[in-house]
């Protein structure tokens, strides 16, 4: 790996507030900001802008979205102004072709990536750009886009993703402390035991409908394919790790994947 390419990262994000805590995740999220060589851009891939066909948003300055109720107003009080990047939006139309990439004018930074992003640069003063995940394709053409958006890294952006590898809302313990599902463990268990895997054909994380818990750890796939352009965007060969990891609430995993 070149000395001057950026990492890229899958962030577990869980419930919005921690944007206002400090826990072991969020502590995480701040020790990458300051440990981690600075970006001149960040392209985020948040489960929240789940799609029909892919976009980016290509506006100077996006809006902070506040996608979520129920929760205290300081939250919705938080704003993120980091500038956006009409150049870097261009930049990735072109990567990505022959796949067709709208620029978008009227999106602007979700809970899913702001809320992780403002722990590790809180200062937003890095161009950041967000791609959406088309909800009407395969896996296999998530990671292929992970891929083709690794050759960003090389100029200086970073690739932040963000989602949950278990992520079923419908089963949480809001108990907090509750002991994690079998199947909750197990599937978090098989994202961890595979995200270095080398082997021929397809990728055991591209395919992880396979998996005996993945109906239950993903009902739906939104919050999981985020993963898999991280996964797409290693090389085989530099370092991959967890920075940190957890189920909370016996159904939302809390882990998160470093490339570089």
């Amino acid at each position: 790996m070149s000395e001057s390419r950026m990492p890229a990262l899958f962030l577990g994000h869980g419930s919005p507030m921690n944007v206002l805590e400090d826990n072991r995740y969020t502590q995480a999220w701040e020790h990458l900001g300051q440990t981690l060589p600075r970006p001149r851009a960040i392209v985020a891939v948040s489960a929240h802008w789940y799609t029909r066909g892919t976009a980016v948003t290509a506006m100077e300055n996006p809006r902070t979205i506040h996608d979520f109720g129920g929760f205290p107003q300081a939250l919705f009080d938080i704003r993120y102004p980091a500038p956006g990047s009409p150049a870097l939006a261009k930049t990735i139309q072109e990567i990505l072709l022959p796949v067709e990439v709208a620029a978008d004018q009227s999106w602007g930074f979700d809970h899913g990536s702001w809320g992780v992003v403002k722990k590790m640069y809180p200062a937003a003063d890095i161009p950041m750009v967000q791609l959406s995940i088309d909800g009407t394709k395969p896996a296999e053409y998530h990671y292929r886009l992970g891929r083709e958006l690794s050759a960003l890294r090389d100029q200086g952006v970073m690739i932040i993703a963000s989602g949950n590898v278990v992520h079923n809302l419908r089963m949480v313990n809001w108990q907090g402390a509750a002991e994690p599902y079998p199947w909750a463990e197990s599937f978090n268990q098989f994202v961890r035991d595979n995200i270095a895997w080398q082997g021929e054909g397809q990728h055991p994380l591209v395919d992880y409908t396979r998996h005996e818990g993945a109906a239950l750890s993903n009902p739906t796939p939104d919050h999981y394919l985020p993963l898999l352009y991280i996964l797409g965007a290693w090389d085989g060969k530099e370092p991959i790790s967890i920075p940190v990891d957890g189920i909370e609430m016996a159904s939302l995993s809390m882990l998160s994947v470093q490339v570089g």
